[in-house]
């Protein structure tokens, strides 16, 4: 059957959480398939019971006792073997989804950042994840799998007597109603608790950042004030929506164990009328109490599916949001030229330009300095420049191809970078300056190291290049850890460097080393750009581009830039770098 372009335009795309879930269509059938095997070899107790009372008691049979019990105990057995078949499908189905899935919620998570910004809690889509595959994996589908089945237990009731049939199926309305009575009361509350946990994790996650400026500045007790906040009004939510779902699951229960009692009663009633035997007695109050149990079994596990369908929703417009990155032809290694065509920056999740019109182009062998007041866009263009955020107009290109035509793996062998804010991964030193590549070449470390001058001061650690820096680096010092991530920056020699204020940490043997590792890039036919404070930082360089308040104010080779800087008159409207002045003899000194 064909369908209209127009119906194919506005039929709903599959997402990717859904497409996961539906490679897992087989195994839900074989699930299927399980459940109706399982539910009807739960018509074994009842059925037992009413041979006996109907059957074995008249008769006082012991071949016939003897026969149904081992008829019993092999049915009981297959019932077993088929439940814990079932949980081991739907372990192996969260298995599965999480295989099809983790790796594309990792990246989301790494490129989050760099679309929205620091904000929220970095780690929900993975916890997201988690809360899908557990309930994927526990009881709450079982529920679900053993719903449709209802109907033949109560066929069955009927089939005993309609009276019986009419007062299960009373009751498993009223079961019903208290499912959707749970759906509408808990939906509200359970939102409001998934939000405070959010907002709750993210505070305490940034106060675990900024420890050291809590405790020393006294800012402890009123962060912890709004933390505590935060928590209060989650534990409220969470409380809210546990009293509900659990007051609505005590009522299914009571009802559930009433409703077995009437049952029973209606039996009797009927026995007492010879309108039943007293096998029904029995075997409809085992059955009415197993048709409701997966109503019982669902209002129970209620709070983990209202949780998982909003981590499934979250989860689903993320990954629409930040679909996977293409994979592009590889094109030839860069060595020509860097191109910057009128870019213009806008910081994640704001509207804020912070870059404005800025263009140049370096050749290889290039070193260009970028310098300027605080706030004038230095640190926004490097992070531009390397690819880590995209411009709102312009274009960065390497010989002629824009950042955009790489993928960021391909892309970031040719570029090295290293930020303002330097914090090293959990691993050895070799680990971080190799970018965690397996197995990398011993050579190819030691070169990198010695290239910035930090070879001496590693081996000098307690191991070594094996030394392990710690979470966030904290075994090194913040020298040591700049020095090691510049090594990192220059790690195979790539052929665009960007280095942001290199030398913060470093001391007058490092700021020499640097200025050697600038030269030693530019020659072997490297690009370097330097963003800058300090003038030793662009002593390696031979280009200046001077920015103020996120606009390009002069370009060109340092000497005639840095002259027409320092020559602007005291109040102008383009102030002098921070840090750079005139000396006596007209140069440039810090």
């Amino acid at each position: 059957m064909l369908t209209s372009p127009s119906a194919q335009r506005h039929a709903p795309a599959r997402t990717e959480l859904s497409a996961a879930l539906a490679a897992c269509r087989g195994a839900f059938i074989g699930t299927g398939l399980v459940s109706g095997m399982s539910n009807i070899l739960m018509l074994t107790g009842s059925m037992f019971m009413l041979e006996v009372y109907d059957r074995v008691l008249p008769s006082r049979s012991l071949p016939t006792l003897v026969g149904l019990l081992i008829l019993v105990v092999f049915l009981f057995a297959a019932l077993g073997v088929l439940d814990a078949i079932r949980g081991r499908i739907l372990a192996r189905v969260g298995g599965a989804l999480d295989e099809a899935l983790s790796g594309r919620v990792y990246d989301t998570l790494v490129r989050l950042p760099l679309r929205i910004g620091n904000r929220g809690d970095g780690a929900q889509p993975l916890r997201d994840l988690d809360t899908i595959r557990s309930y994927l994996s526990g009881l709450g589908p079982v529920a679900l799998f053993d719903l449709p089945w209802i109907p033949l237990y109560l066929a069955i009731c009927f089939a005993f007597h309609p009276l019986i049939g009419f007062t299960a199926l009373a009751g498993a309305i009223v079961l019903v109603a208290l499912t959707l009575a749970t759906e509408l009361l808990t939906k509200t509350p359970a939102t409001a608790a998934a939000e405070a946990a959010m907002l709750r994790n993210s505070l305490a996650e940034s106060s675990r950042r900024n420890a050291e400026v809590l405790v020393s500045m006294g800012m402890m007790p009123r962060i912890a004030a709004r933390w505590a906040e935060a928590n209060g009004k989650y534990m409220s939510s969470q409380q809210r929506s546990s009293d509900i779902g659990g007051g609505l699951g005590a009522a299914s229960k009571v009802l559930r164990m009433l409703l077995q009692s009437v049952v029973l009663a209606v039996g009797a009633y009927l026995v007492i009328n010879q309108q039943a035997t007293a096998g029904i007695i029995i075997a409809s109050s085992i059955l009415s109490a197993r048709a409701l149990s997966p109503v019982d079994l669902a209002i129970a596990n209620w709070k983990g599916f209202v949780a998982s369908r909003q981590s499934w929703k979250r989860l689903s417009k993320l990954l629409e949001a930040m679909p996977a990155l293409p994979q592009p032809m590889e094109l030839p290694v860069p060595a020509h030229r860097l191109t910057v065509e009128g870019i213009s920056v806008v910081a994640p999740g704001t509207s804020k330009v912070l870059v404005q019109d800025v263009g140049f182009k370096l050749e290889a062998g290039q070193g260009l300095g970028i310098i300027g007041q605080s706030g004038s866009g230095k640190s926004s263009l490097a992070r531009m420049l390397v690819g880590v955020w995209q411009p709102a107009r312009g274009k960065v290109r390497l010989d002629g191809a824009a950042l955009d035509q790489w993928s960021p793996d391909v892309l970031g062998r040719h570029i090295g970078y290293l930020p303002q804010d330097v914090e090293l991964l959990a691993g050895t030193v070799a680990d971080n300056i190799a970018r965690f590549e397996p197995n990398p070449e011993a050579e190819a470390v030691i070169a990198a190291a010695k290239a910035v001058g930090v070879h001496d001061m590693i081996v000098g650690l307690p191991q070594g290049y094996e030394t392990r820096v710690g979470d966030h680096g904290s075994a090194l010092s913040a020298g040591q850890a700049q020095r090691v991530a510049l090594a990192r920056a220059v790690y195979r020699d790539p052929f665009l460097v960007v280095l942001d204020e290199p030398n913060s940490h470093l001391d007058s043997d490092g700021d020499a080393a640097l200025t050697r590792a600038i030269l030693g890039i530019r020659e072997r036919k490297g690009i370097v750009i330097v963003i800058a404070h300090r003038p030793s930082a662009i002593a390696g360089v031979d280009q200046i581009l001077f920015m103020n308040q996120g606009r390009m104010q002069a370009c060109g080779p340092k000497d005639e830039v840095l002259s027409k800087v320092l020559q602007r008159p005291q109040g102008a409207a383009t102030a002098t770098p921070i840090g750079i002045r005139a000396d006596k003899s007209g140069g440039a000194s810090a």
